[in-house]
C-alpha cells in the first residue's frame, strides 16, 4: 500500500487571483501556481513556484501589503493523497479532497518557464 500524504489547494487573492496547489513531497510542499480554478475537466497551466513547510498546509488569512503574495489566502480545497509516480516530468497521483477526487497528472510543459499541466486522467 503507498504513503497516504496531504495536499492542499490555496484560493490566493493577491495581485491576481489564482489557486496554489501543493503536494507533500520530499519533507516539504511542493508548490504550483495555478492561474485558473482546477477542475476534473480542463487541463491547467500550473507553474511551479518554491517549496512551502508542511505548516503552511494549514494556513488561512491574509498575508500583508508590502509582503510577497500580499492578499487573503483560503483554503480552496485539502485532504490526502497517493503518489503513483515521479518522474522529472511527469507526476501521477491519486488525490482525495472534497472537490478533486480521482488520479491527476502534472506534466512538463516545456514552453513555459517552470510550466506544467495539472489535468485530471481519463479512466479507460
Amino acid at each position: 500500500m503507498k504513503k497516504s500524504l496531504i495536499f492542499v489547494v490555496h484560493r490566493h487573492d493577491a495581485s491576481h487571483l489564482h489557486f496554489d496547489f501543493r503536494l507533500e513531497m520530499d519533507g516539504v510542499l511542493k508548490s504550483w501556481a495555478i492561474p485558473k480554478e482546477p477542475n476534473d475537466i480542463d487541463k491547467r497551466l500550473a507553474i511551479q513556484v518554491e517549496d512551502h513547510a508542511l505548516s503552511y498546509a494549514k494556513f488561512k488569512g491574509v498575508i500583508p501589503e508590502g509582503q510577497y503574495g500580499a492578499g487573503k489566502v483560503e483554503i480552496w480545497d485539502s485532504g490526502k493523497y497517493e503518489l503513483e509516480s515521479k518522474h522529472d516530468k511527469k507526476i501521477v497521483f491519486v488525490l482525495h479532497g472534497r472537490k478533486l477526487n480521482g488520479r491527476y497528472c502534472l506534466l512538463s510543459f516545456p514552453k513555459a518557464k517552470n510550466g506544467w499541466l495539472f489535468f485530471k486522467v481519463k479512466e479507460r
